[in-house]
């Protein structure tokens, strides 16, 4: 097969999976419930594609873990976004270091 038809197979993909929910739902969705679930959907999806990329990004999983909980408080404490980014990554160096150090 050729480029161009993977290229078409995947922007025909792609467009029905947008346009499907706009033919399908053409009133206001009234649903709480549904609204609600909708509304988490996006959160939800980054949280499973960048959870495993944390942990195994780094050297070990002990590096990637202790990032993880230094930005989880940091963020929960409501710091900004170049704060957490600086610690996290902080946290991976210190790890890193005290794990060779212990070697």
């Amino acid at each position: 097969m050729s480029i161009y038809t993977y290229i078409l197979t995947m922007a025909v993909t792609t467009y029905l999976i947008r346009v499907i929910p706009l033919t399908i739902f053409r009133k206001p969705i009234r649903s709480r419930f549904l609204r609600s679930f909708l509304h988490y959907v996006p959160y939800a999806c980054l949280t499973a594609m960048t959870f495993p990329a944390i942990l195994t990004s780094t050297a070990t999983i002990i590096s990637g873990a202790a990032a993880l909980i230094v930005a989880v408080v940091l963020a929960y404490r409501g710091k900004s976004l170049l704060t957490v980014s600086l610690a996290a990554s902080a946290a991976v160096m210190i790890t890193e270091w005290v794990l060779i150090i212990v070697k």
